[in-house]
């Protein structure tokens, strides 16, 4: 069957200026995508990928968060990063031009501290990532451990190095258990992609024969703290997201209707290659304002 689309993009991820001048909306012919994301009250919106690529804000996330706003909608960011902690990410938007709440953050690293305390308080851990997922873990009541741990926790990192894989990895083999932050295997920076703690913890796997446990998107546990954070049922609630392995399989799992934007790791090509679809796809965020403006504008005439 035909999926119901915001644009016909060419056959590659949005991730220049240049696929705003291709895509045409699809909003004139079909304008019931843009009127079922007005009419939703709770928006779950992914970060890298959908609102930026590193530092670089992409097309549409300004207009799309001052709709959100402007309309008193209820929104939360959830990202499977775990590097940067809720003020961070507030204060990296800012500086991109987009001012919100640091509230509105809720990050992998915050849902793994939340789970590893309701599984072992006071516990301790042995960790790979950056400061947003130790920081996440003290405020968790969790001490660092190199010796004996109860868990080993991996999220993504840019020093990653073979003594702390090796270190892991006996770790593991001495009892504790593996966490990974995100099964994501890899993020896109600019125009490629690179390491993400789903690729850092798997050499910890192969050694051990250990199966990770991992807490961030899909897992139903972020998803039903991001619902809880809105206060919304899930006929009123929405995720956008630019992965179909992470945003958009946590969508249909939660049975909340999805929005694929094609500005981060999935490609229109790789649609095909999973038995789920979302309900709406979209070039970028800049599509998605577009759309709602023009309904909006139209319902306003008639």
């Amino acid at each position: 069957c035909a999926l119901p689309i915001f644009s016909r993009l060419s056959q590659r991820a949005f991730s220049t200026g240049e696929a705003i001048k291709t895509s045409g909306s699809i909003f004139q012919s079909d304008p019931e995508n843009a009127l079922s994301l007005i009419k939703k009250k709770g928006f779950i919106v992914d970060m890298d990928g959908v609102i930026y690529h590193g530092n670089r804000l992409l097309p549409g996330a300004i207009e799309f968060v001052s709709w959100l706003q402007k309309e008193n909608k209820e929104f939360l960011f959830l990202t499977n990063s775990s590097e940067r902690s809720p003020r961070e990410l507030k204060e990296k938007l800012q500086r991109l031009g987009i001012t919100v709440d640091a509230s509105r953050f809720y990050t992998s690293a915050l849902a793994t501290a939340s789970f590893l305390e309701s599984q072992t308080p006071n516990g301790s851990a042995y960790v790979i990532g950056e400061p947003g997922l130790m920081v996440a873990l003290y405020n968790a009541g969790f001490a660092m451990n190199e010796t004996s741990p109860d868990y080993v926790v991996v999220g993504e990192t840019r020093n990653y190095n073979f003594e702390k894989m090796a270190t892991a990895s006996n770790l593991v083999q001495q009892g504790a258990r593996l966490i990974g932050t995100s099964c994501d295997v890899a993020d896109r920076i600019g125009d490629y992609l690179v390491p993400s703690s789903g690729a850092l913890i798997a050499p910890i796997e192969l050694v051990t024969g250990v199966k990770a446990y991992f807490v961030g998107k899909p897992n139903p546990l972020m998803m039903r703290k991001a619902m809880q954070y809105l206060g919304c049922n899930r006929e009123e609630t929405v995720i956008i997201g630019d992965r179909m392995d992470t945003d958009i399989i946590a969508g249909v799992q939660s049975e909340i209707d999805t929005c694929l934007v094609l500005s981060g790791v999935t490609t229109a090509v790789d649609l095909k290659k999973y038995p789920f679809r979302p309900k709406m796809v979209a070039a970028g965020l800049f599509e998605v304002a577009d759309g709602i403006k023009k309904a909006q504008s139209s319902s306003a005439v008639v």
